[in-house]
């Protein structure tokens, strides 16, 4: 069984520690990989190990908490891109530089912990259908911008979907080790879906 947090925090306090244990995580698995201890992130929170297990059962359920706020992040972050670029319509490749210009940004702090996130976070049924959910609502996004500039090809919503995975390896593959700009992805934008 997957394990997450023990309790979720109701009081302030409680709240703050919870945020607090979760900083030193990302902090220390972003410095240490899968080699993080709950010890040493207890150590960096500046608490004691209990009050860590008070919380959370495992550094899994800290990797799972990690990713969770991350995918919540994420999608307030581009749904409210995706919202005005459905009122604005702008063309296409604005549309996809302002899509990438958020993704680059929620990647750049902390590369190895999203690419650590990505790999292996150990997600539950719920949480594998709203990643999914998150990926589908972003390919129907782009497949509109790529059907109304003339740019998806035969099937828009294809072409879309390639677009979100290679992007997505890039983000988690080869920017943690290379660094990559939204210049860079979006030549590879173009090479994908080309003008007609």
């Amino acid at each position: 069984m997957v394990e997450s947090a023990r309790k979720l925090p109701r009081q302030r306090r409680s709240r703050e520690t919870v945020d607090t244990l979760l900083e030193a995580a990302a902090q220390v698995f972003t410095r240490e990989g899968l080699g993080a201890t709950t010890n040493r992130i207890a150590e960096r929170a500046g608490l004691s190990i209990g009050t860590l297990y008070q919380y959370f059962p495992n550094k899994q359920a800290l990797l799972r908490v990690l990713a969770e706020r991350h995918l919540a992040e994420s999608g307030a972050r581009l749904g409210a891109v995706l919202a005005e670029m459905r009122v604005t319509l702008p063309p296409f490749e604005e549309a996809m530089r302002g899509i990438l210009e958020v993704v680059v940004e929620l990647h750049r702090d902390r590369p190895g912990l999203h690419a650590l996130l990505h790999r292996v976070a150990p997600r539950v049924q719920a949480e594998v259908e709203a990643l999914q959910g998150f990926e589908d609502h972003l390919v129907a996004e782009i497949a509109f911008h790529l059907d109304r500039c003339g740019r998806g090809g035969d099937d828009a919503t294809a072409t879309a979907r390639s677009l979100v995975h290679t992007v997505d390896v890039h983000v988690h593959r080869v920017l943690p080790r290379h660094g990559v700009t939204t210049d860079q992805l979006m030549a590879l934008v173009r090479r994908l879906a080309p003008e007609s």
